[in-house]
């Protein structure tokens, strides 16, 4: 795996232009979608400029404007749509906080935690708002108007993958994790590039784009996973994900590998939701082989996304790059403790 310290300078190498480097700059983006956020004075302006004062890398906003300048997309056209892809998937994370309960992002307050949750679900809906009206005038630019409906698919997709975590019984099987990983994660990477084929490539290249980043996001969910009963997981404790009963695959991986005995009393306390014997079940976990089977069916992926890149349009594989080298990253991050 190649490490890379940011992902930035991957984006801005000296093969292109000013321009282009200049739109890839991170507060140049912030600045964009700052002037379409709600004024001074108005509803939700304040919870809009508190969520935006840590903007994080920009990871998908950046994969458009690469591809599109690759690509020969009008400029304007792929600004408009990256940053559409970049509030969108705030909004997910804003409602995401909401959901977990988790009271950090980026290391400030999420916005239900500041704000209240009326606040923070008003401004997810209106961020969402705004992200279709970007999209609009991308399609508008380029006589695209598929474009409104690539962004309206994977907003559904996302969705029901965390529906469907919330509707979960007990534990769920290997596949059924892998799918709802794959919904949750996969949508807002594979967008982006989605967006810019449609309007260089009219649509060509879309399944494999597809299945590539479910492949590789499903592999970058695993080291989320993993990393959460490192207790490096972020905002959340160690082993959160165990509290709360969200789908993780060291959990999936852990009860697969028990005896029957043992799977029916597992099974009784996770259903129950309760949080008695909580510290109990995370020292078996711990103590199984689940990690170590974790990393390696992470590393199964990543293998399998490195053939995929085969089957993308060559005008995307210098695109893939830097946001596999980067994933690949942070897979490594999680795996550097079993070592």
């Amino acid at each position: 795996m190649i490490k890379m310290s940011t992902l930035v300078s991957g984006f801005t190498t000296g093969e292109f232009d000013t321009e282009l480097r200049e739109t890839l700059n991170t507060e140049n983006l912030v600045e964009f979608i700052t002037a379409r956020l709600p004024g001074a004075g108005q509803p939700l302006a304040d919870a809009a400029a508190h969520h935006f004062e840590k903007s994080g890398k920009m990871l998908r906003a950046k994969m458009a404007l690469r591809a599109s300048h690759l690509m020969n997309v009008d400029s304007a056209a792929a600004l408009h749509w990256a940053v559409a892809i970049e509030i969108l998937h705030n909004a997910s994370l804003i409602h995401d906080d909401i959901c977990d309960g988790d009271q950090l992002r980026r290391g400030h307050p999420a916005i239900w935690s500041k704000y209240g949750r009326d606040i923070a679900l008003a401004l997810g809906d209106w961020l969402v708002a705004l992200s279709f009206e970007l999209a609009a005038e991308a399609a508008q630019r380029t006589n695209t108007l598929m474009l409104v409906k690539i962004l309206a698919k994977h907003m559904k997709t996302t969705t029901m993958g965390e529906a469907r975590e919330f509707n979960i019984q007990g534990t769920c099987s290997w596949q059924s994790y892998l799918e709802i990983s794959a919904d949750k994660t996969a949508p807002l990477f594979i967008a982006p590039l989605e967006g810019v084929a449609a309007m260089a490539l009219h649509g060509v290249g879309a399944k494999a784009i597809s299945s590539y980043f479910r492949c590789l996001g499903n592999a970058y969910q695993i080291a989320n996973d993993m990393l959460n009963f490192q207790g490096d997981g972020g905002a959340a404790p160690s082993s959160s994900d165990l509290i709360r009963r969200a789908p993780n695959a060291v959990i999936v991986l852990f009860r697969e590998s028990l005896d029957s005995d043992s799977k029916v009393q597992f099974d009784d306390w996770y259903v129950s939701g309760g949080k008695d014997d909580y510290m109990q079940w995370q020292k078996k976990i711990l103590a199984s082989p689940a990690m170590k089977v974790s990393a390696l069916r992470m590393q199964e992926l990543i293998n399998d996304s490195e053939l995929l890149v085969e089957r993308l349009p060559s005008e995307l594989v210098e695109v893939i790059i830097p946001i596999q080298n980067m994933l690949q990253y942070e897979c490594q991050k999680s795996i550097e403790v079993l070592l």
